[in-house]
């Protein structure tokens, strides 16, 4: 392999263990509830879910659960549902 590559891989490596470099803008993803599928997004500070509970309270289990997942590399405001511990 070669140096230059097997340096970058490193750096990568050091990067990985400090999420705090990294701010989140945008995600999508899809969720594998319990009952069915759900899309989510988060996109121009807002977050979205497909499910029925999003639609009346604006967030729901889905969106909170990947609040958690990605605290520290969404910024303050993606996280405002977010129950403090």
């Amino acid at each position: 392999m070669r140096s230059s590559l097997i340096g970058k891989i490193e750096k990568a490596r050091r990067y990985a263990k400090e999420p705090g470099r990294v701010t989140l803008s945008g995600l999508t993803a899809d969720f594998h509830g319990e009952n069915a599928e759900h899309k989510l997004s988060y996109s121009d500070g807002k977050w979205s879910c497909t499910c029925s509970f999003f639609g009346q309270w604006e967030t729901c289990s889905h969106v909170m659960a990947l609040q958690e997942m990605f605290k520290l590399e969404l910024p303050k405001e993606a996280l405002a549902s977010l129950p403090e511990e």
